[in-house]
């Protein structure tokens, strides 16, 4: 049946063109905070979601030191009133401004550098300046990293799109509490909204970029 379903798709031509990347990176780096990536909270410390931070970090680094322009978030709420209706007790016990758990992972964050976003949605682009920023900076493509893959990223990932973006996913700078919904959310953006793509072709893009607009 799994088969029969995903030919399906191919047959009706879903995943059929490729995006590629554009002009000018921007990235996000979505909700990489303590209490996802620290194994002291509920939420913390998913194998998947580590190793996307590994690779994340390697990937801002390049970025940082080819000037591309990079927005950071986390969430964090003032108050269980002020949050949407969410139905993971983690977010709403913890995810507030004052809890030690929505500060951003240093090793993917850079205060001097990165434009600082707290979102209240799932998507960093819902309700905050991150669209007009990289208009702004004249982005044209957007590499969406953080996570977990099969909520905020997919969310973040559809709004790319939306606001008509190029939007790449590498695979392993994303991350999820299990492999399955990765995967599976991976798969279906993939089919409609964004290129599947690996930290490694991202560091070659952007280095290609920078020695092309260098001078």
């Amino acid at each position: 049946m799994a088969g029969q379903t995903a030919d399906n798709y191919q047959e009706r031509s879903y995943g059929a063109e490729e995006i590629g990347f554009g002009g000018k990176p921007g990235i996000v780096v979505v909700d990489f905070q303590l209490g996802f990536t620290d194994g002291q909270y509920a939420l913390g410390g998913a194998p998947l979601i580590m190793r996307a931070v590994d690779n994340t970090e390697r990937l801002l680094e390049v970025a940082r030191r080819c000037n591309v322009p990079v927005a950071n978030c986390n969430t964090a709420y003032m108050n269980e009133r002020e949050m949407p209706y969410w139905k993971v007790g983690a977010v709403r016990e913890t995810f507030l401004h004052d809890h030690p758990s929505v500060v951003l992972d240093p090793r993917i964050y850079d205060p001097d550098y990165d434009l600082k976003i707290c979102k209240t949605g799932a998507s960093i682009f819902f309700d905050t300046t991150v669209a007009s920023y990289f208009v702004k900076e004249r982005v044209d493509t957007v590499i969406v990293t953080g996570c977990v893959t099969s909520g905020c990223i997919r969310a973040t990932t559809i709004d790319s799109f939306s606001h008509r973006f190029r939007t790449i996913v590498p695979e392993d700078c994303v991350g999820d509490h299990e492999e399955g919904p990765h995967r599976d959310n991976l798969r279906d953006v993939g089919r409609r909204y964004a290129d599947i793509s690996s930290a490694d072709a991202c560091i070659d893009y952007i280095e290609a970029w920078r020695g092309q607009n260098e001078g």
